[in-house]
């Protein structure tokens, strides 16, 4: 004849539950820390062409750091590049957004938006009161400003 023994129930329940707990916020945590790494702006990497004779083309040690997200040094700007833009008037937020009407060159000013390219490889990076952050393409720090001309109260 065989007894069938009833099981018998742990009356402490609190350890599996500290246990499913742990490992339920140790899987929050991954899956926090897994949507947060692509987050931020990265350089977009170049798609690499070969060459006719089947040669990879040379690639510079800069556009390996670009890619690698090392921020290299801003390059200096000179007077004369700097001196190529005239600031004619800005509308801005305190969020340093909005619009800049800037003459290049000597000629007639066009309006340009913070982000859109005034010429090639110098785009608006921010604005401020009666002035105008212009840069390169990457992210980062501006490379230099240019400034409202002083207001004339002396006028009749």
């Amino acid at each position: 004849m065989s007894f069938l023994m009833p099981i018998q129930h742990s009356r402490t329940w609190w350890p599996s539950a500290a246990a499913t707990l742990l490992w339920a916020l140790a899987a929050a945590s991954a899956a926090y820390w897994f949507l947060q790494f692509p987050s931020g702006q990265s350089a977009p990497t170049p798609a690499l062409a070969q060459s006719a004779d089947g040669a990879a083309p040379a690639v510079s040690s800069t556009q390996v750091a670009r890619v690698l997200g090392v921020q290299a040094p801003a390059p200096e700007v000179s007077v004369a590049q700097s001196a190529r833009f005239e600031l004619m008037g800005v509308v801005a937020g305190a969020s340093g957004q909005g619009s800049a009407l800037i003459a290049v060159d000597g000629q007639a000013p066009k309006a340009f938006v913070v982000g859109q390219a005034v010429v090639d490889g110098v785009i608006l990076k921010s604005l401020g009161p009666r002035q105008a952050q212009l840069g390169d393409d990457a992210p980062g720090a501006a490379l230099f400003s240019i400034d409202l001309p002083p207001i004339n109260n002396d006028a009749p």
